[in-house]
């Protein structure tokens, strides 16, 4: 078992920084790729960004790509989502996943073994 606990949420205005945080417990961290997905309200879970194991290879989705910076540091068990220049279609749940899986692209929902409880980014325009 893997248990994630993001970190890092809160209320800000448009054009402002928000850096998301995952904290994972449980196997060893280092051999499993890491994840961001969203919802927004009212919308379906997306993907948003990941990263693999290994050479830690990162994808983003076009929406936040050059905006958003997926990293990790297996000394400390964590995964990060640099978030710059918000924008209000931005605010949803975002949500961290691990798989075992170093997928190439987009991450699939139904791929990812594990899921953490989500944390609320809201961006007032």
């Amino acid at each position: 078992q893997v248990q994630l606990v993001e970190s890092g949420g809160g209320l800000v205005q448009a054009g402002a920084s928000l850096r998301l945080s995952c904290a994972a417990s449980g196997r060893t961290f280092s051999d499993y790729a890491m994840a961001w997905f969203r919802q927004p309200p009212g919308k379906e879970r997306e993907f948003v960004a990941g990263i693999t194991w290994g050479v830690s290879n990162k994808y983003y989705a076009d929406s936040v790509k050059g905006r958003f910076t997926i990293s990790r540091d297996n000394a400390k068990n964590t995964v990060y989502l640099q978030m710059n220049s918000l924008k209000p279609e931005d605010t949803a749940n975002y949500y961290c996943a691990a798989t075992a899986t170093n997928y190439i692209g987009t991450y699939p929902e139904s791929g990812m073994g594990y899921w953490g409880k989500g944390t609320l980014v809201t961006v007032s325009s």
